[in-house]
C-alpha cells in the first residue's frame, strides 16, 4: 500500500525504474532514464498506470542517483501516479539538476508545481471533463508556468476540446505554443480527429501521439 514516507529522511517509493524511448512531450523520441513514483491523489477515467497506484520498494535519494547513473543518461524523467505526492521529489529533482542532468517532471495538475526547482521542465496535465477529475485542477498552477514547462490536455471528446480550447486563453503568454500538447485518450478519439479540430480552429498547438505505444503497442508497462 502506497504512503506518505516520515518515517524515512530523504526516501521515496518507487514503482519502476526504466531506460526507453521518451514517448510524449516535447522530447518525443528521445531516449530517458524513468523513475515512476508510487501513489496518485487522483483516479482517471483513462490511466493507464494504475499499478503505480500502491505498488513500488523504498529508496533513498542517494540509491536512486546511483541506480540512475547506471543508465548512462543525462536525461531524467520522474513520473507517476503523481511525483508531488511524495515529499521528498523536489529534492531528487534538484539533485539531479545540480549534477548536471536535463530533469523532466510529469504531474497531474493538482498540487503546488512551484515546489519543484524551476530549471525543471514541468508537463502538467489541465485535466479535461472526460477525465473524471478536472475539478481538481489547481489553477493557481497557471502562474506558477515559467517558459521552460509545458502544459498538457488529454482529449477523449468534443467536449473535452472545447474545455481545452477555452482555458488556452489563462496559458501564461512567456508559454510558447510547442509547449501546449493536445493528446487524445486511446479508443476515444482518433490523432485524425483531434488533428481537423485544430486544424479548423487554427488552433497553435502542439498535437502529440504516444509514441511508446506505436513502438510497442503490447507493451503496458516500462520498456
Amino acid at each position: 500500500m502506497y504512503r506518505h514516507i516520515k518515517d524515512n529522511s530523504m526516501a521515496l517509493q518507487v514503482n519502476e525504474i526504466f531506460y526507453s524511448i521518451q514517448g510524449e512531450s516535447i522530447y518525443m523520441g528521445l531516449p530517458f532514464v524513468f523513475v515512476r513514483l508510487s501513489g496518485c491523489n487522483l483516479r482517471c477515467t483513462y490511466c493507464d498506470t494504475q499499478y503505480a497506484y500502491s505498488e513500488g520498494d523504498v529508496y533513498s535519494i542517494d540509491q536512486l542517483i546511483e541506480k540512475i547513473a547506471a543508465f548512462g543518461c543525462r536525461r531524467i524523467a520522474l513520473t507517476g501516479g503523481e511525483p508531488l505526492l511524495q515529499d521528498d521529489t523536489p529534492l531528487l529533482a534538484t539533485r539531479l539538476l545540480d549534477a548536471g542532468h536535463r530533469v523532466v517532471a510529469e504531474t497531474n495538475g493538482s498540487m503546488d508545481i512551484g515546489r519543484l526547482d524551476a530549471r525543471c521542465s514541468r508537463v502538467m496535465d489541465i485535466k479535461c471533463p472526460s477525465s473524471g477529475v478536472h475539478l481538481h485542477n489547481n489553477p493557481v498552477n497557471m502562474a506558477r508556468l515559467t517558459p521552460y514547462d509545458q502544459v498538457k490536455f488529454v482529449i477523449g471528446n468534443r467536449d473535452d476540446y472545447d474545455f481545452a480550447k477555452t482555458l488556452l486563453g489563462a496559458l501564461p503568454s512567456h508559454l510558447s505554443e510547442d509547449r501546449i500538447l493536445f493528446s487524445t485518450v486511446a479508443g476515444k478519439l482518433t490523432p485524425a480527429e483531434l488533428a481537423r479540430w485544430i486544424l479548423a480552429d487554427h488552433l497553435s498547438v502542439r498535437l502529440q501521439v504516444q509514441l511508446h505505444k506505436i513502438i510497442w503497442p503490447e507493451q503496458d508497462r516500462g520498456v
